[in-house]
């Protein structure tokens, strides 16, 4: 399933950078940045417990938020996308 993932994490406060850093970090590793605080995620019910539980872990429940977005299998016709940033396809091979 494809999940869409927007943070908002209160970086004045003591800790707010590392918090966002870790959060950041730990969306890349289940999809793609698409803008500055937003993560596609292409993952297994399984894998987005996993993934959800941790960043609720990291995240500071008084001072940031996190949004999930399900999007579904047909997500393809759900994005569009428009500009400068390009993107990989999630179910497509990937070359290191």
């Amino acid at each position: 399933m494809m999940v869409l993932i927007t943070y908002d994490v209160q970086t004045e406060s003591k800790g707010g950078a590392k918090r966002l850093r870790k959060i950041a970090k730990e969306c890349q590793n289940y999809g793609q940045r698409v803008q500055n605080s937003v993560f596609e995620c292409l993952v297994m019910p399984d894998q987005f417990v996993k993934l959800k539980a941790t960043l609720e872990k990291i995240m500071d429940k008084e001072k940031d938020s996190i949004r999930y977005y399900f999007l579904g299998k047909n997500w393809h016709r759900r994005v569009e996308h428009i500009g400068a940033k390009e993107t990989y396809d999630l179910e497509g091979p990937i070359i290191i």
